[in-house]
């Protein structure tokens, strides 16, 4: 991304000054400089801004993910329909170098610097892949950020708030053991991402343990593993996962989740820093302890982002409906979910997480005939606010808290929650 950064600024003070490069006899250049002073004596070759603009940003998504193939090919359809772009021209060269294509690579970089006189920062990107050598590794350096935290949560075993829980047969007191308990905790987790191949083909791996103080029976683990694809079709970009999952409630395993995901990014002429994106998913949710409880999910929703230069902001909605076994208690559920995260970098050292979110489920029959004779209306609101501080590069503390409301009508269900927690985390991004 910091070299990302450094084309972008450099684009604005880049002018054309055309020169002719040594080029390899037995290889074909990709983009000639011929093709340069052809198309620049031709203003009506030139396509619309906007059209070049959804173009480059496409390729440097493509590069981002891994994709220097996809980026290649747009990149050099780019140059021929504009070919004083000079962040075109430098990932082009960049995408030809982690290809493997040193001689073609190389050529690049000199047009490059010949045309653009690219100031020192865009030097030292050129030079750094130079001394790469180019060798176009397949498998690309793995990504991890280990985090490792305290906090204190006011309902580890998310009590109901109200005592009484009434019934067909009257009011019963719950005993203490079912009402709020408070602990303190240690948290650890661990995030692997690998990518498999040029294409942008990348495998994760996620585990997260917590461990309470005193309640231990409410010690999880959590292992998620995933293959995420890339792709793209004319100016549709998307990605395809599929993943499962396994929680562990303390010495038993409680779950186990599969998923297939779709998310789709349409070619919309939207506002600058604004994206659209749609996506799609089933799950499906077993219960080794309670296969009562097992059900499939579908999901469909949509989000809007926004990427500015310090800040980052994601609003999101979809609906869901969930299909349970004929024995779980209420039948299948409808629901609908809204959430809004936003990032904002406060200087170099402090950054602010902010997230908020609305989850809905209305279930089709009565809970439980006879003892809980109510149709379940389930309503979940949960925040989060965290402030992080980067104590040096890959090193930083993360400060956050954190509340949850489940508000529905039946009270044995209803609870609060509010956790605090300071981790440390470290990663190599």
């Amino acid at each position: 991304m910091r070299r990302l950064c450094l084309v972008l600024l450099w684009l604005p003070m880049a002018w054309l000054a055309p020169a002719h490069a040594q080029q390899e006899a037995d290889q074909a250049p990709i983009i000639a400089p011929a093709e340069v002073l052809e198309k620049a004596l031709d203003p009506a070759a030139s396509a619309s801004r906007a059209e070049q603009d959804e173009l480059y940003l496409n390729a440097l998504r493509a590069l981002a993910d891994g994709r220097p193939n996809e980026a290649a090919e747009m990149l050099t359809h780019l140059l021929k329909r504009e070919p004083r772009h000079a962040g075109a021209w430098l990932d082009l060269a960049i995408s030809q170098c982690e290809l493997g294509n040193a001689v073609e690579a190389e050529r690049l970089f000199q047009e490059t610097e010949r045309l653009f006189e690219p100031p020192a920062s865009i030097r030292e990107v050129i030079a750094a892949h130079r001394a790469s050598g180019c060798k176009g590794t397949l498998v690309r350096t793995a990504s991890w950020m280990v985090s490792a935290g305290r906090g204190h949560d006011s309902n580890v075993n998310q009590g109901p708030s109200n005592p009484l829980f009434g019934t067909g047969n009257g009011d019963i007191e719950l005993s203490p053991d079912f009402l709020p308990q408070p602990d303190s905790y240690t948290a650890l987790s661990l995030d692997y991402f690998k990518p498999l191949d040029n294409q942008g083909t990348l495998a994760i791996f996620q585990v997260r343990n917590r461990i309470e103080d005193h309640v231990s029976q409410q010690n999880t683990t959590t292992l998620l593993a995933g293959i995420e694809r890339p792709w793209q079709w004319h100016n549709w970009n998307g990605r395809g996962t599929a993943s499962i999952g396994l929680v562990r409630l303390d010495s038993e395993l409680y779950q186990r989740q599969s998923q297939l995901q779709l998310r789709v990014t349409p070619p919309l002429q939207l506002p600058e820093h604004y994206e659209l994106t749609f996506n799609t998913s089933i799950s499906h949710v077993q219960y080794p302890t309670r296969p009562q409880y097992g059900a499939n999910t579908a999901e469909f929703g949509t989000a809007l982002n926004y990427r500015g230069a310090h800040s980052q902001a994601q609003l999101a909605a979809g609906s869901q409906a969930d299909r349970g076994r004929d024995a779980r208690p209420g039948g299948n559920r409808q629901g609908w979910y809204a959430g809004l995260q936003w990032y904002n970098q406060l200087n170099d050292k402090f950054t602010s997480e902010l997230g908020v979110s609305r989850q809905l489920w209305r279930s089709d029959h009565s809970y439980s005939p006879g003892l809980i004779d109510v149709v379940r209306h389930q309503q979940t609101e949960s925040a989060r606010v965290a402030l992080l501080y980067a104590l040096q590069p890959h090193h930083a503390l993360v400060l956050e808290w954190r509340e949850t409301r489940n508000r529905e009508n039946i009270s044995l269900f209803q609870y609060n929650s509010r956790a605090f927690q300071l981790s440390w985390r470290w990663d190599n991004f």
